[in-house]
């Protein structure tokens, strides 16, 4: 079969800024030119040169094989089963380079407009799928357009040459971006099928570059969703940090719950926006998370993951101290249960989950303040700022009074004599604290002895 010319585009058209460029990514690739093989940038890489934005990793393809590529490189080594890259180490920047793969055999190709030639129907192919069309093994080498092919997006299907910048276009990206249009190759539903991280990554896209989703593309998503459910639960968070951290982590949400994809990634947003103060917390804490990231701040999976899943927990609480229980205990039986249910489909770190109890396990502590020495203690704890910044979430999402938060930050930023005044302000003995009062009593003990016994006694 005939090699498909692509359509070249001149640097006096795409206009992309070379200071953009990673320097490391152009030795790369003049590293494999000189040794007679074809390379570009390809990918995001390029598309978001296109919209004057800096590339956070540069990607390579090249019709060198991994072994040929490894050669040339002092720092270099192959990675991957499903797909065999090479990652080219220069100190902290890894350039990702990967061969030419011929991923489908390109049928019934059909004329589409001047940039869209070359739309294929994906028909038959080269590379191992499991029973629901997801590709599990593809390592086959082929020519540069059938790579452009085997790529998810239009707009990710381009490929820049540094030595005579020029974009080579297969598939229409160009005008895609110019219309800022998110479109599939080939047939919607089989590109899903065969990856069905897809329908969250053209979300996420769209969501962050604020393009709309090609009618015909987006058909298809709300009855494949399903199918998100094959993918490992270790690749799918990974897909949802990138999804929740992209800085538009909000409209990205609303994208997803429009395409009816929540159901099946964030199944808890179903029960959390059903309660007002539930959807309320959310939305904070996505707006929150995307105004830190555009202020270039550090932001905490385990807090965001600990705000998504609060009200679930929440929930569960309420439920199980009806049962005359004391609070702290159940709120880990709550923690314990939500996160059994969630954790089966997303693989959440270890790491993550015990932050996550840790901000949630203050919440019952910075809420109460009794005892003197109490908030002083809480100060010291390595999870204190996130569980106070978890504190005023709920403060100013209406789920507890406003004062709660009020009195934290009057004590944080206090001196020494503002503290004891505050302190002062002990509540009164808790329910729990009244009960097990009650209860001494009625073994016939009178409530002096109890005092009298208990006086050293702090609760917590």
């Amino acid at each position: 079969m005939p090699e498909n010319a692509p359509i070249i585009i001149k640097k006096i058209v795409h206009n992309i800024n070379p200071t953009l460029l990673s320097k490391n990514a152009i030795q790369v690739i003049d590293t494999l030119q000189q040794a007679g093989y074809k390379a570009f940038v390809v990918g995001g890489a390029v598309r978001d040169l296109l919209l004057g934005i800096q590339p956070k990793d540069f990607d390579v393809a090249t019709n060198a094989h991994p072994e040929q590529v490894k050669r040339l490189f002092r720092r270099a080594h192959i990675i991957g089963r499903r797909f065999q890259i090479v990652h080219v180490r220069f100190g902290s920047e890894i350039i990702e380079t990967s061969t030419f793969r011929a991923m489908i055999n390109i049928e019934n190709s059909k004329q589409i407009g001047t940039c869209r030639s070359k739309r294929s129907e994906l028909d038959r192919k080269t590379h191992v799928t499991d029973e629901s069309g997801r590709v599990l093994r593809d390592n086959v080498w082929g020519r540069q357009d059938e790579d452009a092919a085997r790529r998810d997006f239009t707009v990710n299907a381009m490929y820049y040459d540094p030595s005579t910048q020029t974009v080579h276009d297969y598939h229409g990206g160009w005008q895609d971006i110019q219309s800022r249009v998110m479109r599939i190759i080939g047939d919607p539903a089989t590109r899903f099928r065969e990856d069905p991280v897809r329908m969250l990554r053209i979300v996420r896209f769209a969501a962050k570059l604020n393009f709309s989703i090609d009618e015909t593309t987006q058909a298809p998503i709300r009855q494949l969703a399903p199918l998100i459910d094959n993918v490992p639960g270790a690749r799918l968070f990974d897909e949802i940090l990138k999804l929740l951290f992209s800085g538009h982590a909000l409209n990205c949400v609303q994208k997803l719950r429009q395409q009816g994809l929540h159901h099946t990634i964030l199944p808890l947003l179903d029960v959390v926006f059903e309660q007002p103060l539930g959807e309320k917390f959310v939305m904070l804490s996505l707006a929150n998370t995307d105004q830190r990231i555009r202020e270039g701040k550090s932001v905490s999976p385990s807090f965001l993951f600990a705000a998504l899943l609060w009200h679930l927990v929440l929930e569960k609480w309420k439920i199980y101290q009806r049962t005359g229980q004391y609070p702290i205990p159940t709120l880990y039986l709550a923690m314990n249960d939500v996160l059994n249910s969630q954790t089966s489909q997303l693989a959440i770190q270890r790491r993550f989950i015990s932050d996550m109890k840790e901000i949630w396990g203050l919440q019952a502590r910075l809420d109460k303040r009794v005892g003197r020495r109490t908030p002083l203690r809480l100060l010291k704890h390595p999870r204190f700022r996130a569980g106070y910044d978890f504190l005023l979430l709920r403060c100013e999402s209406g789920e507890i009074p406003a004062d709660e938060g009020q009195w934290w930050t009057d004590f944080i930023n206090g001196d020494p004599s503002t503290r004891e005044k505050l302190l002062s302000q002990r509540k009164v003995p808790t329910a729990n604290k009244r009960r097990r009062h009650s209860s001494r009593k009625s073994n016939g003990r009178s409530n002096e002895t109890v005092t009298s016994e208990n006086s050293g006694n702090r609760v917590l």
